[in-house]
């Protein structure tokens, strides 16, 4: 796979800002093979992601970065920079159910996921074996009901152990901490088993099947303090009827849950995910 640099920004919308970006780029040589811009007319911000094929530019990453920051700081922009040669590392986090973590699995082996899957965390021991297979650490931490702090101080420790760009849970079943959430701020991607805002909390499946839907659906979105409250990185739904019980629509959720955090994750690992507010812009 080529090389490419890849730069991420937002700021206050105004003329100029693709024209000094491009020239910028062209001035020193460097070939674009991606671009992609959004102006947000209702926040007055404007978003852009392009990418530039390294070997055309005459600089390293943090040459480019120095290079580029004066006209970043003039049009007051929020921006990043990464290099497509250094994948970042991901930590999977999942309790009993496999489904969404076997699916990223896969993916990982097959190459769909740009990455480096560091290990895997649970706070059961049900899914070593799968993860293991895969030749990934696999690390049982237990959870105590009456007190859950040591389980959480060893899941800090681990992800700053493993210094981890991206955490994902995969179906874990417990409420992470502020103080994690506050740390690793949209660095933790979470899959809930509802179409959010609809169905927040336990039991989504149940709570729609009581309110007798015709669509259920899955979110993966970023973990914020306030629980399934985030930034929403992608959505999906398929169709039920009267017929369905909560079993069979857990059953139909899981594929849909599956495909819309591994997608969620790619478009993240891919840096074509940025965040304003509590809303994402996308450029998938």
């Amino acid at each position: 796979m080529e090389r490419k640099f890849r730069l991420v920004l937002s700021c206050p919308d105004r003329v100029g800002i693709v024209a000094m970006v491009s020239n910028f780029i062209s001035s020193h040589g460097g070939s674009i093979s991606d671009a992609n811009q959004h102006s947000d007319s209702s926040s007055g911000y404007f978003f852009m992601r392009v990418e530039v094929c390294a070997t055309t530019l005459p600089y390293s990453l943090e040459e480019f970065k120095e290079a580029f920051a004066p006209i970043a700081q003039s049009f007051n922009m929020n921006w990043e920079v990464t290099d497509s040669a250094q994948p970042k590392k991901v930590i999977l986090m999942a309790s009993k159910e496999s489904h969404c973590l076997a699916d990223l699995l896969y993916r990982y082996h097959e190459g769909e996921l740009d990455c480096e899957i560091v290990c895997v965390i649970s706070n059961h021991d049900d899914l070593r074996s799968m993860v293991e297979w895969h030749k990934i650490p696999y690390h049982h931490v237990p959870v105590d009901k009456e007190n859950k702090q040591p389980h959480f101080d060893k899941v800090s420790h681990l992800i700053r152990e493993h210094d981890a760009d991206v955490v994902v849970l995969a179906r874990y079943m417990q409420i992470l901490p502020t103080d994690i959430c506050a740390a690793y701020t949209h660095r933790i991607i979470n899959i809930h088993h509802s179409f959010l805002p609809s169905f927040a909390g336990a039991k989504p499946y149940h709570q729609a099947h009581e309110r007798g839907v015709k669509l259920i659906g899955a979110t993966c979105h970023f973990v914020t303090e306030e629980l399934d409250a985030g930034p929403i990185i992608d959505q999906d739904v398929i169709r039920i009827t009267h017929r369905d019980e909560p079993e069979d629509m857990v059953r139909l959720g899981r594929d849909v849950e599956k495909t819309v955090l591994s997608r969620g994750l790619r478009w993240h690992l891919e840096d074509k995910v940025l965040v304003h507010g509590n809303k994402t812009v996308v450029f998938n």
